[in-house]
């Protein structure tokens, strides 16, 4: 969450700042005057502490010399009265006070456009090209129901809407690219892997900032108040929750392989065709705990990171520059990576890579030790590394041939023992 100082030091260019992002006055001001109470809560108890702790020592001085202390003992009792009413009001502003900074989103950083939605977003960059081949591409359900490597109907019987099978040799193929990119983000870009668990509890999501925003878009276990992981950022991140981590060990770089789960209520007829927007998906993930000074050239460098894996398969992509009032809610800069469908004819999110500053350290108490002995919080980041789906949908329309088949990338040949082609069977 936002650092409650910056409202109290700088209201209105904070305010100015998070309008950017659409957030109204009147919610930061709700922050700014419980902050307030509580601080004038927290200084009348101390002062009525004091006092007691004084009056104390006066009716033991008084008792000594064998006076009256009855008037002292009734001002120790409404002092008393007092602290434990102040104690009971100042637990309740303080819950108050930490829902409402969990409701405020990051700042965003000054240098991103400024926007309401996606049409005020940046290109900043574009790799590769594309040009139409002479016959018609086929979409990915055309070219998977030739291939014979999707079952959505079955996936339905199973499960629901959104939970589509894959089978065969495109099971593999999307096996091939999950170790593909941990191999390359390990042997090359210096992460460590991690198997996290695929569930969570609520600490967990409320300190990636999920919960409480996002609740009605995540699948909950109320049994055991456990919730499957939307992203691997989550278990990832909160791996540091309440540590200190040393400055000469950052920046730390994780990477995790997991399946993703996401209810998203409400998106019923946004792209919700094959494999555009399903409701459990792989995704390979990568998370980064850095020092403040570096965060933001960091994060330049997870863009790269997370562009070699669409460079290494060579498939046509762009990179944008999100604006204020697109970015996730804990993000303070984004970048999303877009792969180019030409049988969907459109781009492809399949990565957002962002710089939460101390927005989800703040929540995780996570911090990191400076070389003068203080401790100060670290800044996270994390980027898709990618997410599959989307992936699978843009290298098979990109790749495929005027037969039907599908080349497949060099780099993946050695995981897909040294198969060159998806070939149709139907």
């Amino acid at each position: 969450m936002i650092d409650i100082k910056r409202l109290r030091e700088d209201f209105d260019g904070t305010a100015a700042a998070l309008g950017r992002r659409g957030v109204e006055r009147a919610s930061l001001e709700k922050a700014r005057d419980l902050d307030a109470k509580r601080r004038e809560l927290t200084t009348e108890t101390e002062n009525l502490k004091a006092r007691r702790n004084a009056v104390s020592k006066e009716i033991g001085k008084i008792a000594k010399e064998g006076g009256d202390t009855a008037a002292a003992k009734e001002e120790m009792r409404k002092v008393g009265d007092r602290i434990a009413e102040i104690d009971r009001e100042l637990s309740g502003v303080e819950s108050e006070l930490r829902n409402t900074l969990l409701s405020i989103p990051n700042i965003p950083a000054a240098e991103i456009p400024t926007g309401l939605d996606s049409s005020a977003n940046m290109t900043v960059r574009t790799w590769g090209e594309w040009k139409d081949p002479p016959f018609k591409i086929l979409d990915h359900i055309a070219i998977g129901e030739k291939l014979g490597i999707f079952d959505f109907p079955r996936g339905v019987k199973l499960t629901g809407t959104g939970f589509p099978v894959i089978l065969g040799q495109g099971a593999k193929l999307q096996r091939a690219l999950i170790q593909y990119m941990l191999d390359l983000h390990c042997r090359e870009q210096g992460y460590t892997e991690m198997m996290p668990p695929f569930t969570v509890n609520t600490a967990s999501m409320t300190g990636t900032g999920q919960l409480p925003k996002f609740a009605e878009d995540l699948y909950h276990c109320e049994i055991d108040d456990f919730w499957l992981i939307p992203t691997a950022e989550v278990p990832v991140t909160n791996y540091y929750r309440d540590d200190i981590l040393s400055a000469k060990d950052l920046p730390v770089k994780l990477t995790a392989y997991t399946p993703c789960f996401r209810r998203e209520a409400g998106s019923a007829g946004k792209m919700t065709r094959g494999m555009l927007r399903v409701h459990q998906f792989d995704k390979v993930e990568m998370v980064n705990f850095v020092h403040p000074d570096t965060s933001f050239a960091q994060l330049e460098t997870l863009v790269k990171e997370a562009g070699a894996v669409l460079e290494g398969l060579g498939l046509h992509y762009r990179t944008l520059l999100l604006c204020s009032g697109d970015m996730g809610f804990s993000a303070a800069k984004c970048y999303d990576l877009e792969l180019w469908a030409p049988g969907e004819k459109q781009w492809l999110e399949v990565s957002s890579c962002s710089c939460f500053t101390d927005y989800q350290a703040r929540r995780l108490n996570c911090r990191f030790r400076d070389a003068d002995g203080k401790t100060k919080l670290v800044h996270t980041l994390n980027g898709s590394g990618v997410a599959l789906p989307r992936l699978m949908v843009a290298l098979l329309e990109q790749c495929q041939n005027e037969d039907g088949s599908v080349t497949i990338p060099e780099v993946l040949r050695p995981y897909m023992g040294g198969t060159e082609r998806l070939e149709p069977v139907r």
